[in-house]
């Protein structure tokens, strides 16, 4: 008979999932707003079930995008409760709105 520990060693880890999360802000603020994204990214790379992130700026002036894989939405629950991640998220709500939305993997096309 195994024991609940052999058992949960031998339970299939959970798929990780991406957040893309769209930030949306004045014009003049576009620069500060990525200063403070790759900021606010440093600290999510430090912690627990980060796998990597892609920011992008918008074309348009006035919208970036963060692109990031997370080991599980547990891990990505956490770090949006971490007093590290609060305190860099500040000064990007001072001049930015947002709208994240977790996602599993898909499909990666290449040329």
């Amino acid at each position: 008979m195994s024991s609940s520990a052999d058992i949960r060693a031998d339970a299939p880890a959970e798929d990780p999932v991406v957040l893309i999360n769209v930030f949306k802000c004045n014009p003049r603020h576009l620069d500060e707003l990525m200063e403070q994204l790759a900021a606010l990214t440093r600290v999510q790379a430090g912690l627990p079930g980060f796998i990597s992130a892609t920011l992008h700026r918008g074309l348009n002036g006035r919208v970036a995008a963060n692109h990031a894989v997370w080991a599980d939405a547990d891990a990505w629950k956490a770090m949006t409760r971490h007093p590290q991640v609060v305190a860099a998220m500040e000064p990007v709500l001072a001049i930015a709105t947002f709208e994240p939305h977790l996602y599993e993997p898909g499909e990666v096309i290449q040329a």
